[in-house]
């Protein structure tokens, strides 16, 4: 057994070239993620939560640092990490299963024929709740459902990390609280290794095992990283009065909005 984290962020930097000069996004980032946690960053707009995420998935490469995923650095985006955005993508002329099915050709193609091909998208949409709609467009459903569709095309691809960018963060409140109980019933049958950025202190606290708080930006890094404790499996109403949900959810509110508070710069 090795005690090497299955993801390693390795003082990571990150600067971009704008027209009004050099905006550096992040500082001297270091990260370990174990196998099977779930964590999730969180912070003010504009704290580089998302850019962080985007340097994991290798959709950015950091301007200094390193990153790594199973042994291996990141230099560009990979099956074994598959990002799911708050926006679904899903391609609207194509079918439910069909969006699904693109992302598995995308990985299995070639290697498997196409009845076990349909069998995994069919059987991704039902991890999802999603089998009464393989055949339905994307106009025809739901934003909870399109979302639903998102996550299943995610984990049709097998990845060993799920990057999750606020994918809840456009939907109602009571759409948001069953995707967020899905998650968490989904993550506990695959044992998926999960980063997820988002800005809501209780789905930090009810989904993660340990959330990371970023500092505000310019040059944003982890200011914290709060382990949250609680057993699972976990139920949203059992919860509510559990002393240690409610200890993290304080320390989290504390870190932002007092120790960290967001000062908006006039215009």
């Amino acid at each position: 057994m090795t005690d090497r984290a299955f993801i390693e962020v390795q003082h990571a930097e990150m600067a971009f070239n704008t027209r009004k000069g050099r905006f550096h996004a992040l500082q001297d980032v270091n990260l370990q993620v174990q196998r099977g946690e779930f964590v999730t960053l969180i912070g003010h707009s504009g704290c580089g939560k998302s850019t962080l995420l985007n340097l994991i998935a290798g959709l950015l490469l950091p301007t200094e640092g390193a990153l790594i995923c199973d042994g291996r650095e990141i230099a560009a985006p990979g099956p074994e990490r598959a990002v799911v955005f708050q926006n679904h993508s899903l391609l609207p002329w194509l079918t439910c299963l069909e969006n699904v099915l693109l992302a598995v050709e995308s990985v299995f193609g070639g290697k498997e024929p196409s009845v076990r091909l349909h069998l995994r998208a069919k059987a991704a949409l039902e991890l999802v709740g999603m089998s009464h709609a393989l055949q339905k467009r994307p106009h025809e459903i739901s934003g909870g459902m399109k979302q639903r569709v998102g996550i299943a095309r995610a984990l049709a691809m097998e990845p060993k990390v799920l990057l999750m960018d606020e994918p809840f963060g456009a939907l109602d409140a009571l759409t948001r609280a069953r995707l967020q109980d899905e998650l968490l019933k989904i993550v506990a049958r695959t044992r998926s290794t999960v980063v997820m950025v988002t800005h809501d202190v209780d789905e930090a606290v009810l989904l993660s095992d340990r959330i990371v708080m970023m500092t505000n930006g310019p040059a944003a890094t982890i200011g914290e990283v709060l382990e949250v404790g609680i057993p699972r499996p976990r139920v949203r109403v059992e919860l509510a009065e559990d002393p240690r949900y409610i200890a993290a959810r304080k320390a989290v509110i504390d870190f932002l909005y007092t120790r960290h508070a967001h000062v908006e710069k006039a215009a």
